[in-house]
């Protein structure tokens, strides 16, 4: 029986939708948001830009009504986790803040957090004997990725069955 053809254009189509759905951002990290990063608003602070921001967590800093965390920023992918490929292209350290407690024991350093929020401005921290101004946001979304474990998959050389009636040349039958 011959398919007909807008079966194959419908079957096509699923088909892209459901590889597209792999590379798209959870429903809270949608959106649209400017291309500035946490080095570039530090040299020209915008109070109220909406930002979509993720990295690594350096510190997790629970205070009476909020909890801040101090990240270094990383490139996002297209599902906007904190892109792993690049640990090295920090695009700078910042702070996001957000209301209530988020624990220290599972918001852990080097975690990978992607936030949704704006631009408060910039607070001076010290890190070494350096003080060094952080842009400050104002986080609306908090989204705490899984973490990736590596499994190493070693495969058992493959080897010739020798049992009683397989051998060198073949079945040996009785």
């Amino acid at each position: 029986m011959p398919v007909r053809p807008s079966f194959r254009f419908i079957l096509a189509a699923a088909a892209a939708a459901m590889l597209g759905a792999c590379a798209t951002a959870p429903q809270p990290l949608q959106g649209a948001f400017p291309a500035v990063t946490p080095q570039q608003v530090v040299a020209d602070p915008v109070p109220g830009t909406s930002v979509r921001w993720g990295g690594r967590i350096v510190e997790t800093l629970p205070k009476q009504d909020r909890t801040c965390f101090q990240m270094v920023g990383m490139p996002l992918n297209a599902s906007g986790r904190p892109d792993s490929g690049s640990a090295d292209a920090s695009q700078g350290r910042f702070i996001a803040c957000r209301a209530g407690f988020y624990d220290p024991a599972v918001f852990t350093p080097g975690r990978d957090v992607t936030f949704v929020g704006r631009i408060e401005g910039t607070d001076t921290v010290r890190i070494g004997e350096y003080d060094y101004r952080l842009p400050r946001m104002s986080a609306d979304i908090v989204y705490l990725w899984p973490e990736i474990r590596e499994v190493d998959v070693v495969m058992p050389p493959p080897r010739a069955y020798w049992g009683p009636y397989w051998g060198p040349w073949g079945w040996w039958g009785w």
